[in-house]
């Protein structure tokens, strides 16, 4: 059915109307080339009294190509996506570094409370507690000490000391403790807390 030039006569476009209140579409029940003759011939969007005719007009632009188009990529090879996504991962890993290197680094440290026991009552307590402070190595520091009654006269020297984990092991201070033989009986950790 032809219905002349569209662009023209408003009288045309009302007799479309008519035509397309009966119908969904100009030929059968799906957009066909007889609807995007007609709607091609359209000046511009129908006036908004043609209902039928805006009904249609959505229906016939997207199944026939007015809609939304994909864009596809160009045809790649396997080389080419292995080089881009190995770039793609140097890329990535270099900034990680990158963010990683800014953060300061986390020193564990150690609180230990030892206690020192001499050999008897008539050891220097004083003397002894000077013997252990003079022991000095990188990531120990020594804190407050109190002499504590153990019985029979004898005391024994409970000291507070801060140690790097990394520099300084229990064991090293232990030895070094001990090898005072004259004055320390034995050493042993009271308390043990991680900072």
């Amino acid at each position: 059915m032809g219905f002349g030039d569209l662009r023209s006569a408003r009288l045309r476009l009302k007799v479309l109307n008519g035509f397309l209140s009966e119908r969904s579409y100009i030929e059968g029940y799906v957009p066909s080339q007889a609807d995007v003759a007609v709607f091609d011939s359209l000046s511009g969007a129908p006036s908004a009294d043609l209902v039928h005719v805006l009904r249609c007009l959505p229906g016939v632009k997207k199944p026939l190509g007015g809609g939304r188009r994909r864009r596809h990529r160009p045809v790649r090879s396997d080389e080419e996506e292995d080089e881009e996504a190995e770039r793609l991962k140097e890329e990535r890993l270099a900034q990680y570094a990158a963010k990683k290197s800014k953060k300061p680094t986390i020193i564990a440290k150690s609180s230990l409370l030892l206690d020192v026991k001499p050999w008897d009552d008539e050891t220097d307590m004083k003397q002894l507690e000077a013997l252990v402070r003079s022991i000095s190595m990188e990531g120990l520091l020594w804190g407050q000490s109190k002499l504590l009654p153990v019985g029979y006269g004898i005391q024994k020297l409970q000291i507070n000391c801060v140690i790097e984990d990394d520099k300084v092991g229990t064991d090293m201070l232990e030895e070094q403790i001990t090898a005072f033989e004259d004055f320390v009986q034995s050493m042993d950790v009271a308390a043990f807390n991680k900072i």
